[in-house]
C-alpha cells in the first residue's frame, strides 16, 4: 500500500514520515531556541532573588511540601547526590532526542504532534524570564538548601556572573520537567503495551531530581505542567487505529485532524 500524506475526505489514510532534512532543521532549531533564547533575558539579579523569596513564601503559605524534605534524601551519602546531579546534567536532552527519533521512525503522526507540542511549550517558556526572572532555590540563602552540583558534582553551571551559556535566572518554568512529562505522555499515547504507564517514572524521577538538587521549586514544575496542559488542549493528538511500523506509516482516524498535523510542519 502506498503511503499518502493527505488522504481524501472520509478515508482512513496512511501518514508518511515528514521529510528528514526539514525535521532535522526544525528540531535543531527547537533545541537552539531553548539553549540560547534564554540568554536574551540574562541579568536582573536583584529582581530574580526578590522573586525567589516571593515564590518560597508563597509555597509555604499554600502548604506545599518543603523542597528540603526531598534534598535530605540525597544528602545521606555522596553517591546518591552525584547520581542525581548526573541525571540532571545528562538525561534531559538525550531522552527528548531519543523520544523524537523513535516517534519519527515508528509513529510519524505522533511525532508531528509531539514536536508541535514541545515547540509550543518551549516558545512560551522563553517569555517568562523576561517578565518574571527567578533565581533557583540553591541561590536563595533563606531556603537553607545545598547546591548539590557545586558540593558533590558534576555541575553544568558556572558562577552566574561569568556563565555565558545559560540563564540561571530562568528557573520558571522547569522545562526539565515539562519535557520529561511530554516524553511520558507521548510514549503512553503512541504505544499499546500494558507496561507503557511506567514511562511516568521519567517525569517523577526528574521532578525529585530538580527539586532535590535545589535547581527548581515545586512551583516551577507546576507551571510547566499547566503550560503543557494548555498546549495539549490546543494541539490534539492523532488517534491511531493500526500501525505498519516497518513502513514508517500509521493508519489514523479521524482524517481531518491528521491533515492538520501533517500540514503543520510545512
Amino acid at each position: 500500500m502506498n503511503a499518502r500524506t493527505e488522504p481524501a475526505e472520509g478515508e482512513t489514510g496512511a501518514i508518511a514520515r515528514p521529510p528528514l532534512v526539514r525535521e532535522l532543521l526544525l528540531v535543531a532549531g527547537l533545541f537552539l531556541v531553548y539553549k540560547f533564547g534564554r540568554q536574551l533575558a540574562t541579568g536582573h539579579t536583584g529582581e530574580a532573588l526578590h522573586n525567589a523569596r516571593r515564590v518560597w513564601d508563597f509555597e509555604r503559605a499554600v502548604h506545599l511540601p518543603g523542597e528540603g524534605s526531598v534534598q535530605s534524601l540525597l544528602l545521606h551519602g555522596d553517591t546518591l547526590a552525584r547520581v542525581a546531579n548526573t541525571y540532571y546534567a545528562t538525561v534531559h536532552f538525550p531522552a527528548t532526542v531519543a523520544f523524537l527519533v523513535w516517534l519519527y521512525l515508528r509513529r510519524p503522526a505522533h511525532y508531528v504532534w509531539a514536536r508541535r507540542v514541545l515547540a509550543t511549550v518551549t516558545s512560551a517558556a522563553l517569555v517568562l524570564p523576561f517578565v518574571f526572572p527567578l533565581a533557583p532555590p540553591r541561590m536563595l540563602a533563606a531556603t537553607g538548601l545545598v547546591d548539590t552540583a557545586h558540593v558533590y558534582g558534576p555541575s553544568v553551571y558556572g558562577p552566574p556572573s561569568s556563565d555565558h551559556l545559560s540563564n540561571q535566572f530562568a528557573a520558571m518554568p522547569s522545562l526539565h520537567f515539562g519535557w520529561a512529562l511530554m516524553v511520558a505522555i507521548g510514549l503512553i499515547a503512541a504505544t499499546r503495551s500494558r507496561w507503557r504507564w511506567l514511562w511516568l517514572l521519567h517525569p517523577l524521577i526528574t521532578l525529585l531530581v530538580i527539586v532535590g538538587t535545589a535547581n527548581h521549586y515545586w512551583l516551577d514544575a507546576i507551571v510547566a505542567t499547566a503550560m503543557l496542559g494548555a498546549a495539549l488542549a490546543l494541539i490534539h493528538r492523532p488517534h491511531r487505529t493500526t500501525t505498519t511500523a516497518g513502513r514508517g506509516t500509521e493508519q489514523l482516524a479521524p482524517v481531518a485532524e491528521d491533515n492538520v498535523l501533517v500540514g503543520a510542519g510545512r
